[in-house]
């Protein structure tokens, strides 16, 4: 147990699902959890998956490394989707409906239009959303079901449709990306400096953000990092410097297919697939897992994406869970929040004295509006990602007076704060109790955060992360370099979410339509056509 604070109780060992336990990114997870033990104190790991074969040759290499660290939780390992879940106090969504073989597709058959192939942009996109959110919110009514005050932590892509799916349905769910973590550990590297003294003010939507300033005890370093070493971030983007400068900010690599959509469908003609090269990776992968000695992850793991996704879901879900003691900062769990900052009763605040997941014991810090890293996931691109195939029961379409509801339709100016769906988290800025909060990037309900998005929309910014969820912390406006291209995605998801619940061509060919890297009438209606036609065994309404 971990140590008490103030005469509290020490705080409970927890039991975590992990749905998609099969996949081969599950051991860079099990690191984590064995690290950073004291962060989230782990009583049970149950690893779910239907892939049997994978699944035991993951769990015993996860056993292997909880043994070889000193952790004493006990990890099982299960087909039983509702046997995994009973007793969880949080469960990780990590799965891929289809696997490789459709993803292969999501990054092909779009380059025929020459439009981009990838799988969480554009029409590959779309297309492993609408596989995929029916299944997430069969397995989201079952966790209501079996262990209904469970967290659910969202890793599998696209993440900002499927946690806009997870909370529009009342499900208590944030959504987690590894893009902000990652920044703040190469600039850390760049700067010299420790990880947990960098902030990120980090803000968008998921795959379409941009770090306005980065943070160094307070103060933004980021003119300073790009005059000293924006020719290496620019290269590590493949971007242009000058981009770089003209912006002002540090955008996202997935920016690269906005930016640079020709560019990049001319480099995707003339390669294979990412999706080619992970399935590769992950046949070594699966050799060297069968190694009855290998008893930790191995460095090949490094080429399969998702860098530092253990240390983000760590803090993300030691947060939720409020496992970290009052005023202590464990070691390592860099990836999530920063400066335990609180909202107080004034709006942002001053930061409390608590201390985030960072490493560091909180002290004032300043610049409320950003974040030392939150949460995200990856492979790939940015998926931890499993294949649970089909072995989860389809989420029904909901129609008219369907008790889940779609989501409200945003309607112009309609930025007001409504009513929680029952059961769902209360992501309203509440003020809070210093020393009760965190601070993470994560993506939940934009609720008034940027005022030309409907509150439903999901956005990924800083966000104080408490038992009741993920609340946004205020944000200077976006200017419209920026806004512009959010609101246009954020329609497109919107539509694209429409077309997961609903089903039906003209949906799809909507949420086509209104893409900014499709918009064309011919584009759109014979890309439509092929996904619908590459998808059909995924699609029951196909």
């Amino acid at each position: 147990m971990l140590p008490t604070s103030g005469g509290r109780p020490p705080y409970p060992r927890i039991k975590l699902a992990v749905v998609g336990g099969g996949s081969t990114y599950t051991p860079e997870l099990i690191d984590g959890f064995a690290r950073l033990r004291d962060v989230l104190p782990l009583a049970e790991l149950v690893l779910i998956d239907p892939a049997t074969d994978r699944l035991e040759l993951i769990g015993a290499l996860a056993r292997r490394i909880f043994a070889a660290q000193g952790h004493p939780g006990r990890i099982t390992w299960t087909d039983d989707l509702d046997a995994g879940l009973d007793g969880a106090h949080a469960v990780l969504l990590q799965l891929r409906v289809g696997g490789q073989a459709a993803r292969n597709q999501d990054e092909t058959w779009p380059l025929e239009c020459g439009c981009v192939g990838q799988e969480t942009t554009g029409a590959g996109g779309l297309a492993k959303a609408l596989r995929t959110v029916p299944v997430v919110l069969d397995i989201a009514e079952r966790v209501r079901r079996r262990c209904p005050d469970a967290w659910i932590v969202d890793f599998t892509n696209p993440v900002g449709i499927v946690t806009r799916a997870l909370l529009t349905h009342g499900h208590k769910a944030v959504g987690l990306c590894n893009v902000a973590i990652g920044f703040q550990r190469k600039f850390a590297t760049l700067l010299g400096v420790a990880p947990e003294q960098v902030e990120l003010e980090h803000l968008g939507l998921n795959h379409l953000t941009w770090e306005r300033a980065v943070r160094v005890n307070g103060d933004d370093v980021l003119p300073e990092l790009l005059a000293a070493h924006g020719d290496a971030i620019a290269a590590h983007l493949r971007m242009p410097r000058a981009l770089l400068d003209h912006l002002g900010a540090v955008p996202s690599y997935y920016l690269r297919y906005f930016y640079q959509h020709d560019a990049v469908v001319r480099e995707l003609h003339t390669k294979p697939s990412r999706a080619a090269e992970v399935a590769a990776i992950e046949r070594q992968l699966l050799d060297l897992y069968a190694d009855p000695s290998l008893a930790e992850k191995p460095a090949l793991l490094g080429q399969r994406g998702g860098a530092f996704y253990s240390e983000a879901a760590v803090g993300l879900t030691a947060s939720l869970l409020r496992t970290r003691p009052e005023g202590l900062a464990p070691e390592g769990a860099g990836g999530a929040g920063g400066g335990g900052r609180a909202l107080e009763a004034g709006g942002a605040g001053g930061a409390t004295g608590v201390g985030g997941p960072t490493g560091v014991v909180g002290g004032p810090t300043r610049g409320g509006a950003a974040a030392r890293v939150g949460a995200t996931r990856g492979g790939g691109g940015h998926g931890a990602t499993a294949e649970p195939g089909g072995a989860h029961r389809a989420h029904q379409i909901p129609g008219p007076g369907d008790t889940h509801g779609a989501p409200r339709t945003p309607g112009p100016g309609n930025t007001h704060r409504s009513p929680q769906t029952p059961g769902s988290v209360d992501t309203h800025r509440a003020p809070q109790t210093p020393g009760s909060v965190d601070t993470q990037i994560v993506n939940t309900f934009n609720n008034g955060t940027f005022s030309f998005l409907p509150d439903d929309a999901v956005i990924e910014v800083p966000a104080t992360v408490t038992s009741r969820g993920a609340a946004p912390l205020p944000l200077r406006p976006l200017a419209p370099l920026f806004s512009g291209l959010v609101a246009h995605v954020t329609a497109y998801e919107h539509l694209a979410l429409e077309a997961a619940l609903k089903g039906g061509r003209d949906r799809v060919f909507s949420a086509l339509l209104a893409h900014p890297l499709i918009g064309q009438l011919d584009h759109a209606n014979r890309l439509a056509d092929q996904l619908i036609a590459h998808n059909r065994e995924h699609l029951t309404w196909a």
